[in-house]
Formats: structure tokens, sequence, C-alpha cells
């Protein structure tokens, strides 16, 4: 009853929104994860967004605080979206693509450390429903990655020589970082995979070859995260730096790729393409 009610509420809500849009079609987004830091991060994103709708969440846990319907297992949600966000975990993402598939649902993937299993199944899942996943969701990293291939293409081969240094907070397990990784790969890319990464040069006592990229982790304190990408040449030094204050940027890029992603043919998609889409005037 509670949660019929809750929902009464909140298709009242949704109408006089599109009203004041001029009758607008809203995206609707069913957060899966909807508990979670960045689910709740995102559903306050949503909530301000006049172009999205929270419809429904998904999480095993639930205390009834959220003005949208909550299901404890995404099987039985039957309520209608145009597109899933997922920040949850990789043991829940499985029956999620099983679901999308099913109810011919795209699906923003954001949930990492998923195992080669299910990297696998995201790839069956993409020819038959969109799916958007990438390393980062946040815009700004993904432009980043864009003029970096552009720094990289002509400071390169001028001889500058590229490291990466990222900083996180100290609970975070993994180094380097996912995006530091992405980052040093996006300039890899450009420069035809010729360099190799270095990671710690403590063992090494000889001078820096020329075809490496050196990328370095910091931990502590409550950093979010910072990457700085360092191009050093001969008496000039020119770095591209990004901070992330706090997981709002995440989950901004995320709301981003479903508006992107929503309507969207089957396929598997990026954040490239939302970057490439906003600056045509398409999301």
């Amino acid at each position: 009853m509670e949660q019929h009610v809750r929902m009464c509420v909140m298709n009242e809500v949704h109408e006089k929104i599109r009203n004041s849009l001029g009758g607008k079609h809203m995206i609707r987004i069913l957060m899966h994860g909807c508990n979670g830091k960045m689910g709740q991060v995102i559903s306050g994103l949503v909530a301000a967004d006049q172009e999205t709708e929270l419809v429904a969440g998904v999480d095993m846990f639930d205390d009834g605080h959220n003005p949208y319907p909550v299901f404890q297992n995404i099987k039985d949600c039957n309520v209608e979206a145009d597109c899933v966000i997922d920040f949850s975990t990789a043991a829940a993402v499985d029956g999620l693509l099983d679901y999308c598939v099913e109810k011919k649902l795209p699906c923003v993937l954001c949930t990492t450390g998923l195992s080669e299993e299910l990297l696998s199944k995201v790839e069956e899942a993409a020819k038959r429903i969109a799916v958007l996943k990438s390393a980062n969701m946040s815009l700004g990293i993904n432009l980043l990655l864009k003029l970096l291939k552009d720094a990289a293409a002509v400071l390169a081969p001028a001889g500058y020589d590229m490291e990466i240094v990222e900083k996180h907070h100290n609970q975070k397990l993994d180094a380097p970082s996912g995006t530091a990784l992405a980052l040093a790969d996006a300039i890899n890319e450009q420069l035809n995979h010729e360099y190799g990464y270095v990671y710690d040069r403590s063992v090494r006592r000889e001078k820096r070859p020329e075809k490496e990229i050196g990328i370095s982790a910091v931990r502590g304190g409550t950093i979010v995260g910072e990457h700085d990408v360092i191009f050093a040449g001969v008496d000039e030094v020119i770095t591209f730096s990004h901070t992330a204050y706090s997981r709002a940027v995440f989950g901004k890029g995320a709301v981003q790729g479903a508006k992107f992603l929503a309507g969207k043919p089957a396929g598997k998609y990026d954040m490239s393409h939302v970057i490439g889409a906003s600056q045509r005037g398409q999301v």
C-alpha cells in the first residue's frame, strides 16, 4: 500500500513537471543500486533535472525514505522506464543484464570490478540492447581523454616526456586508478601503442627511456580523485589537470549518459559518444 501511494504521488508530480515543459516527454530512469552512495547522489541530481525523472529504484536494503518505489529484486520491478543507471555491485550485474535484455531497456553500466565472464555477458547484451560503459563517468575526464590525444600527437614527436600522477583517498584498493590507465591508453592509442607503462623506477638506475609513460599513485586522506598528465619538454612543461571534489561529477555524467542512451539502438557505447553528442547539441 505504501509503495502504491508513493507511486501515485510521484505520478502527480511528474505530470505537473511535464505540463510545465509543454508536455515534453521526460527520460524515465530506473536506479539500480539506489540506496548506495552514488545511487543517492544520482537521485538528487535527477530530482533537480527537468529533463529526467527517477521512476523506481532497486536495492536490497530500503527504509522507505525515497520518494519513488524501491524493489529488492529487479525481477519484481514492474515500472516502465526509458533507461537504467547502474551503480551497484558486480554480483548484481548478471541479473541486471538479464532484466534489461528481457525488457529491451538501455543500460548505463557504472559498476566496476566485473569478471571476464561478466564482461563477456556485457558484450553479448550489447548485441540486443544499448549499453553504455566507461572507465570513468565524469564529463571532464572524458573530455580530457579527447584533448590528450590532440596534445600527444603534437608533443610526443617533439620529444616531450609524459607522466601521469593520480591521487585518491586512503580507502581505495587498486593502484594505479582505472582512470589513470584510461588516460595513458588514450595517449598510447594516438601514438600507435609504441609506449610502455612504468609504475616504479626505484629498481632502475638508468636514464629515462624515450618511449615510456610513467604512472604514479598517491593514497591519502579523503581525496576524491585528482589526475595530472604532464608533458615535460626542454624548458617547458604543459600539465592537464582534473580534480573531482565530490562524487557528483560521476553522477552528472551518468545522468547525461542516460539522456543520450534512451532510445538508442543496440550497441556498445561509452562517454566519448556522449561528449560527441553534446558538441552537436544532441544531449
